[in-house]
Formats: C-alpha cells, sequence, structure tokens
C-alpha cells in the first residue's frame, strides 16, 4: 500500500493533531488552492511526489504549509475532484497520520529539500 500525503497550512496543525484530516473543521486557514471553505466532501491527497511538489507550489494560504503522511488508505478508495485532484470522502483520524515535513516555504518543493 503506498503511502499517501496530505499538504496544508501549517496553521492546521493543531487541529489535524487533535481531529485529523476533518473538511468540516475548514476554517483555520485557507485551502491550499486559496479557498475559504471545502471544494469537496472529503481530504485531497496526494498519491505521489510529484503531486505533493505541486500542491506546495500551488500555496495560496498566505504562509508556509506542513505536509502529513497518510496511512492505511488504498489509492482505489479515493474519488477524482472536478479538478480532477484526488480525495479520499470521509475523515481521517489523527492515528493515521505523520508530521513528516513541516512550516515548508512557497515555492519550496520536497525534492528541492533533498538535495535533488
Amino acid at each position: 500500500m503506498p503511502r499517501l500525503h496530505h499538504v496544508t497550512s501549517v496553521r492546521n496543525r493543531e487541529s489535524i493533531r487533535t481531529y485529523g484530516l476533518d473538511w468540516s473543521r475548514m476554517g483555520a486557514a485557507r485551502g491550499i488552492a486559496g479557498s475559504r471553505g471545502p471544494e469537496v466532501e472529503g481530504c485531497f491527497l496526494c498519491v505521489d511526489p510529484h503531486e505533493v511538489d505541486w500542491f506546495i507550489f500551488l500555496n495560496n494560504t498566505g504562509g508556509p504549509v506542513d505536509v502529513w503522511a497518510v496511512d492505511g488508505i488504498e489509492v482505489g478508495e479515493l474519488l477524482l475532484s472536478p479538478e480532477g485532484h484526488h480525495y479520499f470522502p470521509g475523515r481521517i483520524e489523527p492515528g493515521r497520520l505523520t508530521l513528516v515535513r513541516q512550516d515548508v516555504p512557497a515555492g519550496r518543493s520536497l525534492a528541492n529539500d533533498a538535495g535533488a
């Protein structure tokens, strides 16, 4: 099972640690694309490192982002948004999440951090 990832504003860190990924709690910060409310009833997830980089570069949250690893979800459980992005149609509890990168500035990819 591949490890999936979620990119979000650092302002959501404490909420995610407490409640997990829950689109109904959106409000501490804008969505990664700059939206003020949920775009879908679910949580956007990246299926490969290129998507993680794309969401980091897309960052319209007004500050740095965190990257969370998501365990226990199969790619086949994901749906596609109208814009073509993968999302899980449910909440993801904190026990499935690991903060793997924090305070990533806008325009800074994971590949850049790895020295690639």
